[in-house]
């Protein structure tokens, strides 16, 4: 079993039940996955550099993204619906808690200048967005190997019903918040 899953069932769990007060085990907030986004405008123009961007992102989540397509034509940006420009992957159950457990305890720690995360990057309905300037942060990704840097956006969807309730998980689980 993972750290965090265990660290969610012995201290996470039952610090909310005391907070919100729940009468049931059930109604606390679980995480429900974890999807990783990476925007690859640069692509309209080299289709290959997608191919980079799927590699780094498979050693990062140690499972295979999936290639993101757009929805509609925008003429300025030269993309035609359809077109390749991006690729994501959406983690749960293991993988989910393992990845959660290397962002926060490696990747986190190694970005320049880091005061924590913002604590506004809630959507209202529990879920949280955290946006990721460089991949070189993640330990599998090697920097000679890196051809360009790309950031990313890596999204934690909870079962939370508010903000607060998930800001609470989040905390307890081990997410650094600035203050």
């Amino acid at each position: 079993m993972a750290r965090m899953k265990e660290k969610f069932l012995n201290e996470v769990a039952p610090a909310m039940m005391e907070k919100f007060s729940y009468k049931n085990v059930m109604e606390i907030p679980k995480i429900e996955k974890v999807v990783i986004n990476m925007g690859v405008g640069e692509a309209v123009g080299n289709p290959k550099v997608l191919d980079a961007a799927v590699n780094d992102l498979m050693m990062i989540a140690g499972q295979r993204p999936i290639v993101t397509r757009a929805k509609k034509s925008i003429a300025s940006f030269k993309i035609r619906e359809g077109m390749a420009i991006g690729t994501k992957v959406t983690l749960r159950g293991e993988r989910m808690y393992q990845f959660l457990d290397k962002l926060l305890n490696v990747a986190l720690p190694r970005v320049r200048d880091f005061r924590g995360v913002s604590p506004r990057s809630f959507d209202g309905r529990g879920n949280y967005t955290l946006g990721i300037k460089e991949q070189l942060i993640f330990p599998e990704i090697e920097y000679d190997k890196v051809d360009k840097i790309r950031g990313m956006d890596i999204v934690v969807v909870t079962t939370a019903k508010t903000d607060e309730e998930a800001r609470e998980l989040l905390k307890l689980m081990g997410m650094p918040f600035s203050a």
